[in-house]
């Protein structure tokens, strides 16, 4: 039996291995045909050779990473260990741009290889359209991108909105005034805002107009010129609505527009705006599409597992 010894000598050994060692724990799932013993500062593996030779790899990528953040969590491990490339986590993650230093002075830049690209593509693009399903990082990397441009005087302001399209509940039977009623469906891109911007300041700029948070409808009219737009979850606009967002846009404007093709809650027999625009603007120059997936999630690792299963199953019901 072949045997493989790593030395861990410029990182903290009980920190890399995890709580009880759980981030062992993990390896050995990962790697049944090998049997992976943790002690002092080593890590042993024996097993196949070129199956060795995998696990040595995959293991120095995750020692890099431990020695850029100090840390090394579950979803991390797991991309590195099941993706075909695990490196191209890491290099994102190590080399992605930082776009803020959000509150508490935390770092905010793209965690993954497709959210760098709709960073790249926002350079050289004014309209984005960003694919993906639930946990992607595609609202969250657009709102980082639209606080960027804003601190940076790149846009005068910063305009975010979502149709009010109820999730089996229905405006009217909710309590409250328009703003209360409306906020529930609004709350993903406060909560991206508050780790960006500091509470006292964020209500500020939302007082001045200088931040807009808004429902779909309350963009019909206008014009929206020095800029920064987000449309959210815009697989529940319909044909009406997509038109109407789409062609408010002003002399200096971004718009960035996000959704999950999977997730609509439009009436039967209601076409998605989202779905109609991708066919119709995908050969116009100055509009680029980005497809998220699985790989791309970063919230706890069971809502990768979670996606993977239910495409499994409507793919069988095609």
């Amino acid at each position: 039996m072949n045997e493989l010894i790593i030395e861990l000598t410029e990182i903290n050994p009980k920190d890399f291995f995890g709580t009880r060692n759980a981030n062992i724990e993990l390896l050995k799932k990962y790697y049944p045909k090998l049997k992976i013993v943790a002690r002092g500062n080593k890590i042993k593996a024996y097993g196949d050779e070129e199956l060795l030779e995998e696990f040595d790899k995959r293991l120095d990528m995750l020692v890099t990473h431990f020695g850029k953040y100090n840390k090394l969590d579950e979803n991390t491990i797991e991309h590195v260990l099941s993706s075909d490339s695990g490196q191209d986590l890491i290099d994102a993650q190590l080399n992605g741009e930082v776009l803020l230093h959000g509150t508490n002075g935390r770092l905010i830049k793209a965690q993954t290889v497709n959210q760098q690209k709709l960073v790249e593509m926002m350079k050289k693009n004014d309209m984005v359209f960003a694919i993906g399903p639930a946990g992607t990082g595609k609202t969250y990397t657009g709102v980082a991108l639209a606080v960027k441009a804003l601190k940076e005087k790149q846009v005068r302001r910063i305009i975010l909105t979502r149709p009010a399209v109820e999730a089996g509940e229905n405006l009217g039977f909710l309590p409250g005034d328009l703003k209360e009623k409306l906020d529930p469906y609004m709350q993903p891109l406060y909560d991206a805002l508050r780790d960006m911007i500091p509470a006292e300041k964020l209500q500020n700029y939302i007082e001045h107009g200088i931040i807009q948070i808004a429902p779909m409808a309350f963009m019909r009219g206008r014009t929206l010129d020095n800029a920064f737009v987000i449309l959210d979850e815009a697989q529940n606009t319909t044909h009406a609505q997509m038109k109407m967002f789409l062609t408010r846009m002003g002399k200096n404007a971004k718009f960035i527009i996000t959704g999950d093709p999977g997730q609509i809650d439009l009436p039967r027999r209601v076409t998605s705006g989202l779905k109609e625009a991708l066919l119709v603007l995908k050969d116009i120059k100055g509009i680029g599409i980005l497809y998220l997936d699985d790989k791309d999630v970063i919230r706890h690792r069971l809502v990768r597992n979670i996606i993977a299963s239910y495409k499994k199953i409507e793919h069988n019901n095609t």
